[in-house]
């Protein structure tokens, strides 16, 4: 159906942003990453400078590639690509799978004091 004066593919094209296409189809309806997980802040970084179009690759995949030439996390990702985060994580799986790119996760707070220190140290301070 179209508004009355447009025509159809003006609907699906907005003038900032180009041709409008939905998160689940850039997945291809999947919401889960094939593998990992991929927390806000892991680090990623592409495995080859180039990378030519593969069956299975959208040009979504190319663009991570090419912005991961340089480490980017993955929030910098979703920013610079204008995605939903959820998005670029099965985007990531997919790239990881095939080992375009590497991800390194953050470090865990094992080895961090737990919260009463620090509540301790702030307690100390305002006692000055």
């Amino acid at each position: 159906m179209t508004v009355q004066g447009e025509s159809a593919e003006h609907q699906w094209v907005d003038d900032h942003a180009g041709p409008v296409v939905r998160p689940y189809a850039v997945t291809r309806g999947r919401a889960r990453p094939v593998t990992g997980t991929f927390d806000l802040i892991s680090l990623v970084t592409a495995t080859r400078a180039d990378v030519t179009p593969e069956v299975g690759l959208g040009p979504e995949h190319l663009a991570i590639v090419g912005l991961c030439q340089r480490i980017q996390s993955v929030a910098e990702i979703a920013a610079h690509l204008d995605l939903p985060v959820g998005t670029i994580r099965v985007l990531l799986g997919d790239l990881a799978a095939r080992n375009l790119v590497q991800v390194r996760e953050p470090q865990t707070t094992a080895g961090l004091p737990d919260n009463s220190i620090f509540e301790a140290v702030i307690n100390g301070l305002r006692a000055l």
